[in-house]
């Protein structure tokens, strides 16, 4: 069964009365070179268990599950598993969960499913829950060794930019915070149904922390991102001042004694500076 033809992918949603959601995200892949390799660059592979967050029809659960050994899939959409039954028929080493994955014990499905195995995370995210998903996965320190997904290409650029620059934003440190982040390829709009109104990319995050901090200096550091990136206009004393309650003077003195102007931004901190910006603001706290 040819998931990427498009007759196909109608007769099968016909045939289960399925309509597409915008609420959802919704925006099934009918390009056949997107994932395989998806999978390919996301460790699905023999030894590994993968967990896919968001089937659509199955095109890259499908494609996972004839490499990894083992495939966990999360899909919210309860209309669509009477069409995985279908799509995905034959294939003995995948396991689909109808729930929310913002809901989901995903500690309890990697140790229960992926018993024995190194395990990922490979999806095709919808647009309106890209950042609160990856930051999910991130925060929750599961044993993952990567998480490849494709996103909207502006966030994509955005989840790619260097930390220090103009395009990084809250996001950028989270995610460089708990490992690398590269940007491995693009995807037209037009190899999705429906079309989107802008194009994909596809990423891929090794985890990998290079920063050590304890859990209290853990979330204070990112109440500080937080706090600055939400007034990104604003100079980083006038933001911290306003949101976290530091008066000017204490912001300028730590900034002072890190050697960083006291008319920045937040944007234009490097990883390094914004750790030790943050240790010192907290012994002022």
């Amino acid at each position: 069964m040819n998931l990427t033809n498009i007759s196909t992918v109608k007769s099968i949603l016909s045939r289960h009365g399925f309509n597409f959601s915008k609420g959802l995200g919704q925006n099934f892949i009918i390009n056949p070179d997107i994932c395989p390799r998806i999978a390919e660059m996301g460790n699905a592979s023999k030894g590994y268990g993968i967990l896919e967050i968001g089937t659509g029809i199955g095109v890259l659960t499908k494609e996972l599950a004839l490499r990894a050994d083992k495939v966990s899939a999360i899909e919210i959409d309860t209309r669509l598993m009477p069409v995985l039954n279908e799509t995905l028929d034959g294939l003995n080493n995948i396991k689909i969960y109808n729930q929310d994955v913002m809901k989901s014990d995903l500690h309890k499905i990697i140790s229960e499913d992926f018993s024995g195995l190194k395990a990922a995370v490979c999806a095709n995210l919808p647009y309106y829950i890209t950042s609160p998903v990856i930051m999910l996965l991130l925060e929750s320190r599961l044993p993952i060794e990567s998480i490849t997904v494709m996103v909207q290409k502006e966030a994509a650029q955005r989840l790619c930019a260097k930390v220090g620059s103009r395009e990084s934003g809250a996001i950028t440190v989270g995610v460089n915070y708990y490992g690398t982040v590269k940007q491995l390829f693009n995807v037209s709009r037009g190899s999705f149904m429906p079309s989107p109104n802008v194009d994909s990319s596809v990423i891929r995050i090794d985890i990998d922390p290079k920063i050590k901090l304890e859990p209290n200096e853990e979330k204070f550091f990112f109440h500080m991102i937080h706090a600055g990136f939400s007034q990104r206009r604003k100079t980083l004393a006038n933001s911290l001042s306003s949101i976290m309650g530091f008066s000017k003077n204490d912001v300028y003195s730590a900034l002072s004694e890190l050697e960083i102007p006291e008319t920045v931004r937040i944007e234009a901190l490097t990883m390094e500076q914004l750790t030790d910006l943050s240790r010192k603001l907290m012994t002022i706290n």
